[in-house]
């Protein structure tokens, strides 16, 4: 059985699954994984609860019983598997290699995410679920997009290269909202040459700037 492949994202051929005995955090996941699956291989539009439950091989009042429609189904799908795949951080001793290291896997690893995420959206998931753009995306990005970094960026304070109590929030967050933006705009992996553009010749001189700069107490 041939594989598809969809905007970069590679999955087996649709077909019921045979039901089984699953229960709690195991059978969510699994609910959850058959709905990406949907998503990935027919799209947001033909995407049904029936559907779903069809490949994850269980009944839909199993569905029904943990979201109330299919948008609610679609966002916890796209949520679920951005968190169960992580991007891996690095730890290389220098901030610059750590930012190129983790940007370069980040534009690897989303882009078909991406790319999926933003067809579901502009397929209809904007205006089913009444909330707004703002509320899909964080739903979608997650909120705290910086919780996961913050280790990355502790250990480059802890090794005196930046100093995080005078570096702004907006800067530190500067480098992964653009990888983002390029990643929204293009649908594809984001090439070396801007990743190294953007660590060299907008974050980094930022960083440092705000980092050499004296307390607003100490003027």
């Amino acid at each position: 059985m041939q594989p598809f492949l969809i905007m970069g994202a590679v999955s087996s051929s649709p077909g019921p699954s045979p039901r089984q005995r699953r229960r709690g955090p195991a059978l969510e996941a699994a609910l959850l994984g058959a709905a990406w699956e949907e998503l990935v291989e027919a799209g947001y539009a033909k995407l049904t609860m029936e559907s779903v439950a069809t490949r994850a091989g269980t009944g839909i009042a199993v569905l029904y019983r943990r979201w109330a429609n299919k948008d609610e189904l679609v966002l916890a799908a796209l949520e679920h598997h951005r968190i169960s795949h992580p991007v891996d951080l690095p730890d290389t001793g220098s901030l610059r290699d750590d930012l190129v290291t983790a940007l370069t896997g980040m534009g690897r690893a989303r882009a078909a995410f991406f790319a999926i995420a933003i067809a579901t959206a502009f397929s209809g998931l904007l205006t089913g679920p009444g909330l707004t753009p703002g509320q899909v995306r964080d739903r979608i990005l997650g909120e705290q997009r910086l919780s996961r970094v913050a280790t990355l960026y502790q250990r480059a304070h802890d090794r005196g290269e930046i100093d995080l109590e005078r570096v702004p929030p907006a800067v530190l967050a500067l480098p992964f909202d653009l990888v983002r933006h390029d990643l929204l705009v293009d649908l594809e992996a984001v090439p070396p040459d801007r990743i190294r553009s953007i660590v060299d010749e907008l974050f980094l001189p930022l960083a440092r700037y705000y980092s050499a700069q004296e307390p607003a107490g100490d003027r």
